[in-house]
């Protein structure tokens, strides 16, 4: 298998950063076969009119913000559009603040496809819409604004979707016009940007604009657009989501809750979301998921929700601790990308696998199983290590390294 270098260095980049890298995911998957299964299940229901919704859930560094990336790519690959964020304290699903609208904006900048990945896909979706909608015209010889406005009739009778649908028109008028102005003022609006209805109004002549609480509206409204611009459907990932559970005000963490249950209860067809969580916002009875009785009901929240067998058919998977083969496979397949694929460039043999793979549990334990971000880390940085110094040994170095500094708080740097 060949390693370009773009992935390779994205790869290698993100991994000593503790981070998920962006692409290449591929290259070093090993286990969560099931998981991806369910996960590749929720994007073909999506992708043929119906809805989906998981939540990931698994400790700090466990694997949540990969299998989310993960779902992202199986989506693009599917043709649907994907749309993406961290919850955090400025973002967040409810708010009086303009923190919804602000998570809404994260969104739509996050948006991707299968041709522009790495996000920034609105305008390229918005010029689909209209590019199939003139081609339209021009086959039957119907004026632009009527082929473009029978294409948007359907948004117009949703909640806020006149105004949508303005929106989209007024962007077509700059594209025909050569105002760039007026596109980037449609944009603006479809982003979110706009904090006053009245500045909406003097640059696009719409009465409302996209505050906190139309947000869940326009989720719904973008889903059944990128449909009209010809994809599949839209897949919502939204990580960090233990944000929303170390909110001190209970009420606005029960009103996020809230929110959450109106998502995944909407039943928008051609819409799915993930979410990435920690098991205490999920399973904490005084401030997570489960001490919200509706909630608790619909992710099956009972007795033995935290034990037992892993059950991927739920709405909920838990992350299981990563075996022993599975990390080594993972060890294995960063030598390879490191090497660009080639067998003969390896840096360390088979046996420092293994020597490495003892040396962290002997450090850290089986947290190492069930936090794997920092091992992988860890190898990455003996690798760099190797690569500038050609005479070093890694047997020399192993002692070296050190796991347990990044583990104090419990979670990896």
């Amino acid at each position: 298998m060949t390693v370009r270098a773009r992935e390779r260095d994205a790869l290698l980049k993100a991994l000593r950063a503790g981070l998920v890298p962006l692409i290449g995911q591929h290259h070093i998957q090993a286990g969560r076969t099931a998981e991806l299964a369910a996960l590749s299940a929720d994007v073909e229901r999506v992708a043929v009119g119906g809805t989906a919704v998981r939540f990931v859930i698994g400790e700090h560094g466990a694997g949540k913000t990969f299998l989310l990336r993960r779902a992202r790519s199986l989506a693009l690959d599917k043709r649907l559009v994907t749309m993406h964020a961290d919850i955090t304290t400025e973002h967040l699903l409810h708010s009086t603040e303009g923190r919804a609208r602000a998570l809404y904006t994260e969104l739509t900048r996050g948006m991707a496809t299968r041709g522009t990945p790495a996000g920034g896909a609105l305008a390229g979706i918005v010029e689909r819409f209209l590019s199939a909608a003139l081609d339209e015209a021009r086959q039957t010889r119907t004026d632009p604004a009527l082929a473009i406005g029978e294409r948007l009739a359907y948004l117009a009778t949703r909640p806020g979707g006149h105004d949508f649908a303005e929106v989209i028109i007024a962007y077509w008028r700059g594209h025909d016009t050569g105002d760039d102005h007026l596109k980037s003022a449609a944009l603006r609006w479809l982003r979110a940007e706009y904090p006053t209805a009245a500045e909406a109004r003097s640059a696009l002549g719409v009465r409302s604009i996209i505050d906190d609480a139309t947000v869940p509206d326009h989720i719904a409204l973008m889903s059944r657009f990128v449909r009209l611009a010809g994809y599949d459907g839209l897949l919502v990932c939204l990580d960090e989501m233990v944000n929303l559970y170390t909110l001190a005000d209970p009420l606005a963490r029960d009103a996020n809750y809230d929110q959450i249950l109106g998502l995944v209860s909407s039943g928008v067809a051609h819409l799915g979301f993930v979410f990435g969580g920690t098991p205490e916002f999920l399973r904490d009875g005084h401030s997570g998921l489960f001490s919200h009785p509706a909630l608790r009901r619909r992710l099956g929240g009972g007795a033995f929700a935290a034990v037992g067998p892993v059950d991927h058919s739920g709405p909920v998977l838990r992350l299981a601790a990563l075996t022993a083969e599975e990390v080594y496979v993972v060890l294995a397949k960063i030598r390879f990308v490191y090497a660009s694929g080639e067998g003969g460039r390896y840096l360390v043999d088979d046996d420092a696998l293994v020597a490495f793979m003892h040396h962290c549990f002997g450090r850290v334990g089986e947290v190492y199983f069930r936090r794997p971000r920092t091992t992988f880390k860890a190898f990455c940085d003996l690798l760099a290590v190797l690569e500038r110094d050609a005479g070093e040994s890694w047997r020399r170095l192993l002692p070296g390294v050190d796991l347990s500094a990044e583990e104090v708080d419990g979670r990896p740097a």
